[in-house]
């Protein structure tokens, strides 16, 4: 994948994010796109060698498209300003399971796992799942490569008391207090832009499986 290229299509399109410019740039922008989607597909391909969840995806099924729906918003840029794909099993970026995450965005490449904003229904159930298997669950996030990776659970909207009814005195109450069981790691435009970008990515997605994988048997098990 030309990574470079990519980015630096996207630097302009930030500066210049208009219908006017971008209608001027299609031929470009199609050509990166169709990159970018074969890319995916190689990634899948590697994926499902270790997670057989994303079996029978394709690219299509799981990259976002670079047009904003600005009906409702106050933000009236019509494109994106970064490359995404969510790779995820049961429905690609529709799906509302644990998979991973690539965000291509100059000075803001990141790749990512787990569940982001769950409803408050799976949001309570996986509260309790990690209340009861707390063992496990530490497990995972504490083996060092994860941690290393990914050194700590989104914190963003983080409630400050223990929610109900879990006990306050919760050894790992710290744990119940997230609103979103997801992580990330960012990376400087200049890793993704070097060599073995695939074996790279999926070095860290590796790392999230077991991450994944204690989520999900929670989102599949969920009334």
């Amino acid at each position: 994948m030309e990574v470079r290229e990519i980015l630096a299509f996207l630097r302009e399109l930030r500066e210049n994010n208009q219908r006017e410019w971008f209608a001027g740039q299609k031929s470009r922008y199609l050509l990166l796109k169709e990159d970018f989607e074969n890319w995916v597909e190689q990634l899948i391909a590697r994926i499902v060698l270790w997670d057989e969840d994303v079996r029978n995806l394709n690219a299509r099924d799981c990259i976002f498209r670079i047009y904003r729906d600005v009906r409702f918003s106050p933000d009236k840029r019509p494109y994106k300003e970064h490359f995404s794909a969510y790779i995820c099993g049961f429905r690609g970026r529709k799906s509302e399971r644990c998979g991973y995450y690539v965000h291509l965005q100059p000075g803001s490449c990141m790749l990512g796992a787990g569940c982001y904003c769950p409803s408050p229904a799976l949001l309570k159930r996986i509260r309790r799942d990690i209340y009861e298997n707390v063992e496990e669950f530490t497990s995972i996030i504490r083996e060092p490569e994860f941690q290393a990776e990914f050194p700590e659970i989104d914190p963003d909207d983080k409630l400050k008391k223990v929610p109900a009814p879990f006990p306050a005195d919760f050894p790992e109450a710290d744990l119940l207090k997230y609103k979103h069981y997801d992580v990330i790691t960012y990376k400087p435009d200049e890793w993704f832009e070097s060599g073995e970008l695939l074996s790279k990515v999926e070095a860290v997605f590796q790392k999230a499986y077991k991450f994944n994988r204690f989520l999900n048997y929670t989102i599949d098990n969920l009334p």
